[in-house]
């Protein structure tokens, strides 16, 4: 194996999530092929970069009941290589989204959870060596503890407007 090519992401609106990860991730869309059904690739704006996250609606991505399913399920997260930790976590609060934090002992690695409107969980990534400012806040309430959720589903209906 070289490398994760892409993750493709089901939703039941494709608008809302789309908007999340290009205004709160700063991700833009990349050239997607006409499959016959909606979605959106999307990517970092660096020339040359990968579409690695893929979103589709419609058809393929409704499950028995006719509705796109949603959260992580057995995969826990997705974890994305972050620049920019402080304006990261400052768009995530200006959004009126709940995240958590975290630093990764014996590292330099600082991480935001946040989840996208699909409940998909993200673990943003970001080289605290890199970073200016505070490290990430572990008090509790605020520091992430694996295996619990904090997903609340309204707080993304903004993304739909």
């Amino acid at each position: 194996m070289l490398s994760l090519f892409h993750v493709a992401i089901k939703t039941g609106n494709l608008a809302a999530t789309n908007r999340f990860y290009k205004t709160i991730l700063g991700l833009v869309e990349h050239k997607r092929p006409d499959f016959g059904y909606p979605g959106a690739w999307l990517g970092s704006a660096l020339p040359g970069a990968p579409a690695i996250i893929h979103i589709y609606a419609g058809g393929p991505a409704l499950g028995p009941s006719g509705q796109a399913p949603s959260g992580t399920a057995a995969i826990d997260h997705v974890s994305l290589a972050t620049t920019g930790y402080h304006a990261t976590r400052a768009r995530i609060a200006a959004a009126g989204l709940d995240w958590r934090e975290f630093l990764v002992p014996g590292t330099t690695l600082w991480q935001i959870f946040v989840y996208d409107p699909s409940g998909v969980q993200l673990e943003l990534t970001f080289d605290g060596a890199f970073e200016e400012g505070p490290p990430p806040d572990m008090r509790p309430g605020r520091a992430y503890v694996a295996g619990t959720s904090f997903f609340d589903a309204a707080a993304y209906e903004k993304f739909a407007a």
